[in-house]
C-alpha cells in the first residue's frame, strides 16, 4: 500500500468510528430523555422500560430527532412543550457524550 492508501484507510476508519459514536450518543440521549419524560408521566419499573423502548424506536421514523420530540410532546401533553423537550434533549445529548467519554 502507498502512503496515500494508508491515509485514506485511516480517514475511512475514523469516519466510521465517529459515526458509530454519534449514533450511540443519540440513542443514549433518547434514553435519558425518555427517562425524564417517563418520570413526569409517573412511570416506574417495567412501564418505564417499555416507554424507553417506545421512545428509542420512535427515532427510526425519520431522519433527525424531531420524531422523538413529537412523540414525547404528544405523550406529555400540557406538561411540557416541544421547545422545552428540544432543550432537554440537547442537555441529554451533552450528558450522553460525557458519559461515553468517561467510559473509554
Amino acid at each position: 500500500m502507498t502512503t496515500f492508501d494508508d491515509r485514506e484507510s485511516a480517514f475511512e476508519s475514523k469516519f466510521a468510528h465517529d459515526e458509530e459514536m454519534q449514533f450511540k450518543a443519540e440513542a443514549r440521549a433518547n434514553k435519558l430523555l425518555a427517562q425524564w419524560a417517563g418520570e413526569m408521566l409517573g412511570k416506574a419499573d417495567a412501564e418505564m422500560e417499555s416507554y424507553i423502548r417506545e421512545v428509542i424506536h420512535s427515532d427510526f421514523e425519520e431522519a433527525g430527532h424531531e420524531d422523538v420530540v413529537r412523540k414525547v410532546a404528544a405523550d406529555l401533553g400540557d406538561k411540557s412543550d416541544a421547545d422545552t423537550i428540544r432543550a432537554k434533549r440537547a442537555e441529554c445529548l451533552a450528558i450522553a457524550k460525557e458519559q461515553m467519554v468517561s467510559e473509554d
